[in-house]
Order: C-alpha cells, then structure tokens, then sequence
C-alpha cells in the first residue's frame, strides 16, 4: 500500500518540510501542539456535553413560547384593568405562600406574572409564577419560574442541565472546566493554523486524514471568536473563578451597583405586608406609578420589601439590546422615590458583564442571538468530531508515543519562557480549573517523554547486544 510522503499539514511536530526562517514562535509550536491535543482529546467529552446542552438551551427560548402560549398571551382588551386587582385575583386562585414580586403585563398581548415565594413543593430559590389576563383579571395558569430571566420548566430544566447535568453544586465544575480551557484549546488552534503557510492551508483535492484537517482548522478558525467569547463569559458566574472575578471587580471598584432599599428605618403602620415579604395590593398601584413618573417603562418587575425598614423596588427586566436595567426604591407610606439607579451609571466592567452574560444567554440580540449561538454549538461539536477523527485517523497509540522531544522546553527563548511561565501561574490561581489540569498534562507529558527515552535506551542496548 502506497502512503502519502510527509508533509507540514499534518499536526504533527515530527513533520518533514523544508526549514523556514526561524521565527521567534518557532520554539513554541510543538508546546502549543501537544497542549492542543491533551487538551482536546481529555477536555473534548465535557465540551461535547457543553456544546450539546447549549444548542439545547438556546433553542429552549422559542420553544418556551409554543408550550406556554396559553400562560404567556392573551387576546388584546380594550383597556388594562389596575394591578391590585390583577393580584388580588392571583391570590383568591393561589392564597398560599406570599407575593414576592408582581411583573405587570408588558405588551398588548402579554400576560402580568404574579410571583410566590415559600409556596410548598417549589423550590426555595424558585417561585410560582401566577399568569394573569390584564384585561380581565382570569389566571391563566401558574408554573414554577427561575431565575432573574423568567425561566418557565422547560428552560429551566435544559438551563440546569447546561450549567450542571442535574448535580447540584458539584455538577458545576464540569461546565467550569469546559468554560477554563476552551479559550485555551481555540486559541491554541488559532495559533497553529496561522503560522502554516498559505500554501500549506490549501486542502482542496486532498483526501484522507489532510482533508479533515483543513475541515477542522477552518471550521475553528472562522468559530475561535466566538469560543473565546463564550469561555470569558461562561466564567464570569463559574464557581471558583467566577468568586476570582467578582472579587477582583470589587477590589478595582467595578462591582455591579445596587440600589438602596432602605427607608431611613422607620416602620410603615398601616401596610399590613410591611415586614412579611408580602406585595399588598393596595400599594402596587402607587409603586408602579412613581416608577413609571421617574422613566421606567415596560417591562419592569416590582419587588416587595424584605422588612419594614425596608422600601419597593422596582426595576427594569429587559435585557435585550437596548438593556433596560435602571430600578427605584419606593416608599409605600408616601410613595415617594427613596433611591434610584441607572444602568448608565454602573461601571464599565459590570456593564461588559451584564452584555457578556445576556449575549452568552441568548437574549441580548433576540432571535439573531440565539440562532449564532446555536451555530457556535453546532460548530464545537463538528469539531470534537473531526479532532477525534484525526486521533483515529492517526494512529491512536502513535499519538501518546510521540511526546515533545526533549529539550523542546529548553528551546524556547528566556525573554519568551519567563513571561509565559507568569503569565500561567497568575492564570492557574484565578482560573483552577486551568491550573490543576494544566499541571497534570505537563506532568503526564514530562513522564511520556522519560518513558519513551528510556525505551529507546532499552532498544539501543538491545540492538548493540545483538551486534556484538
């Protein structure tokens, strides 16, 4: 059987081709190859999961509005009836647990949301979401909501799935892993596929292991962005470098801003909610008209006091794009606007988190949003394909038997080691789910180059005793 001759578009380091200019990088492409590939072979199974629940997540916002239409539109009325009756009408059909927060109705055909806390069998961090008619005061329905963005069950279900297959706590580190060495996996890539000659990137007419190769490096060119995007943000609520990343924004005085709740401390007689957690719907009118007098339009969700020290709050809840995220503290005594906050206020990087997360959500650019996200999705998973395709295609016990030749560390240039070292030390300290696993390829690497060094002794000892 004829083979092909050797050439520089395989990955690779042992490639034969005709020595090029030595280029400052040069040193560092067989470290950057190997850390590809361990990463991508070992990583790849929670990217799949990853990549797979996302795609799942991101088409959940339009299917969540064919299985709920009935609880999330109404035919249009000629006028909306006031919000105390809207709640009053929730709590004669659902009297347990307490009013929450209240989202009032925010187009012609939208539903108003009711929210229950401590309703028995829900979740404590979830709430039951009563869907009301504004026009006629009739619930719709109610189903368990999670979460700031209104997640109905179903989105709920595939979020939870996503962020951590259903485990709790623990199950979060799988995402946070997928999320710490994406980035590093694409960009690793990225590099590799740029410093190829133009020459070398053709692979039109090639077949075999050369044309999944092109497939895999042009598909994650054209995707690297878009993965670096979704690593950055997908840590920014991680577990350990999401807490790294709060807290280093609040050392630098980024933190995402709040408004105050607080009335000075005096109790409010006559507000028999005053203190229980409790929207009474009596003060709900009042409330959203003095929001709506400081400029906060639909749609916006009313939260009730946490004490009787405590005032309304009522904030904007849109989050695609333009963000509509300013909120007003409001006195139930007098009504009067205690606080506010407006999202042109925050600090640049709480902005660029609140953008990141919603446009990693899906629900930044809408639609548009959640198709691009789908396609990333898509992407990743042809991608773990065709790599693993690659393994297969190269031989799979070849590929643990060729480690970075020796000495390959000691190649690369002080001036470009030394900073690179920092630079993964500083990075394994705030993202350790970078830094563990990263110890461990190197680890593993640096015993597959002793083991394979002492083999070729064995096997040159051998051969000289047969000679003799």
């Amino acid at each position: 059987m004829s083979t092909a001759p050797p050439t520089t578009t395989d990955e690779s380091p042992q490639s034969v081709a005709p020595a090029p200019p030595r280029r400052a990088w040069s040193p560092l492409r067989p470290l950057i190859l190997r850390l590809h590939f361990y990463a991508g072979l070992l990583v790849a199974p929670f990217l799949l999961i990853a990549a797979t629940t996302g795609l799942l997540y991101a088409a959940s916002f339009q299917a969540e509005k064919i299985v709920y239409a009935h609880e999330l539109t109404v035919p249009v009325g000629d006028h909306k009836l006031p919000l105390s009756q809207q709640v009053a009408a929730a709590r004669k059909a659902h009297p347990e647990g307490t009013v929450s927060a209240v989202r009032p109705s925010p187009e012609a055909d939208a539903t108003t949301r009711v929210l229950l806390s401590g309703v028995p069998g829900v979740g404590a961090d979830h709430t039951l979401a009563v869907f009301v008619d504004p026009y006629t005061a009739k619930v719709r329905g109610a189903l368990e909501q999670y979460g700031s963005g209104g997640a109905l069950p179903l989105r709920t279900w595939i979020d939870e799935f996503h962020r951590n297959l259903h485990l709790g706590e623990s199950g979060r580190l799988y995402s946070e892993l997928a999320a710490s060495w994406l980035w590093v996996i694409a960009g690793g890539g990225l590099v590799l596929w740029c410093g190829r000659r133009r020459a070398q990137r053709t692979v039109r007419g090639t077949s075999g292991r050369r044309r999944t190769l092109g497939l895999h490096g042009t598909v994650g060119v054209w995707a690297a962005a878009g993965f670096i995007f979704l690593s950055a943000t997908g840590l920014t609520w991680s577990t350990y470098a999401g807490a790294n990343i709060d807290e280093l924004r609040t050392s630098l005085g980024q933190a995402t801003p709040s408004v105050s709740a607080s009335t000075g401390g005096a109790e409010h007689a006559g507000h028999s909610g005053a203190g229980t957690g409790e929207a009474t719907a009596q003060d709900l009118d009042t409330i959203l008209s003095a929001a709506r007098a400081k400029g906060l339009g639909d749609p916006v969700e009313i939260v009730a006091p946490a004490d009787a020290h405590s005032a309304y709050v009522v904030k904007q809840i849109q989050r695609s794009w333009p963000e509509k995220q300013d909120s007003v503290a409001v006195d139930p005594a007098t009504g009067k606007v205690t606080d506010e906050l407006r999202f042109a206020d925050y600090p640049l990087l709480a902005k660029l988190t609140r953008w990141g997360i919603d446009a990693h959500t899906g629900v930044l650019f809408g639609l548009v949003n959640q198709i691009a996200l789908m396609a990333l999705a898509l992407s990743l998973i042809l991608l773990i394909v065709w790599g693993y395709r690659l393994w297969w295609q190269r031989g799979r016990d070849s590929a643990f038997g060729r480690p970075i030749p020796r000495g390959a560390w000691q190649q690369v240039p002080p001036q470009i080691l030394v900073p690179a070292m920092a630079a993964v030390a500083v990075l394994g300290y705030f993202v350790p789910l970078l830094g563990i696993p990263l110890a461990v390829f190197i680890a593993v690497d640096v015993l597959l180059g002793e083991f394979g060094h002492r083999k070729e002794k064995r096997t040159q000892r051998a051969r000289g005793g047969q000679a003799a």
